[in-house]
């Protein structure tokens, strides 16, 4: 049975053999869009007393200023909506090409094989004050990603023995990630995006 949540996210799995060589040396082949990825976030970077450092600027998700809207005009701007909404899926797109979901490289705009959906929220029936403690509401989420995150890691590494020999990204591993891709998602709906007050489940499930 499907979870009803308002943020999915589907990816089409690649039944066919995948690109070896792309595989091999993805992490190579992704700079060019990781650096346009970065840029959006508005993530800057430079030499300081430390070392190499960086720091987040303006650009990348709404939140605060989302918090703020919601807080005193109990609104969602839609152009910020479909910012963050652009945002995520793209981010979504740059996340399967580097976890070997998919080797179409990731497209600034077409939803290609990743396919994200965030229902845009009626700010009247959201609650003022919940988006200011969603963060904290939702740590035993950021616990168990954390982990989560580290299994997915793994499997990642195995699916990419597994192309190089076989050409296929195992359909059961593959599931896994997409499984881990949809708990992110909705954490994110409910504590960043704030398009939703219904807690996330904690569930791997569609």
């Amino acid at each position: 049975m499907a979870i009803d949540y308002p943020a999915k996210v589907e990816i089409e799995y690649p039944d066919r053999k995948l690109n070896r060589l792309s595989s091999f040396f993805r992490i190579f082949y992704a700079i060019p869009i990781m650096i346009i990825f970065y840029l959006l976030l508005g993530m800057a970077t430079g030499w300081g007393e430390d070392g190499w450092n960086a720091s987040y600027s303006v650009g990348g998700i709404l939140v605060i200023p989302t918090i703020l809207m919601l807080l005193f005009r109990k609104k969602y701007p839609r152009w910020w909506f479909d910012w963050n909404f652009n945002i995520t899926k793209f981010s979504f797109r740059v996340s399967a090409y580097l976890s070997l979901l998919t080797d179409i490289y990731p497209s600034t705009d077409e939803d290609q094989t990743v396919h994200v959906d965030i229902s845009y929220p009626d700010a009247q029936k959201l609650s003022r004050g919940l988006p200011i403690i969603k963060w904290f509401l939702a740590i035993p989420h950021y616990i168990i990603l954390f982990f989560l995150g580290i299994a997915e890691f793994v499997v990642v590494i195995i699916a990419w023995f597994a192309i190089l020999f076989t050409g296929r990204f195992p359909r059961s591993l593959f599931d896994f990630v997409v499984g881990v891709y949809r708990w992110y998602l909705r954490v994110a709906a409910y504590a960043l995006l704030l398009v939703t007050d219904k807690y996330p489940p904690f569930s791997l499930e569609p």
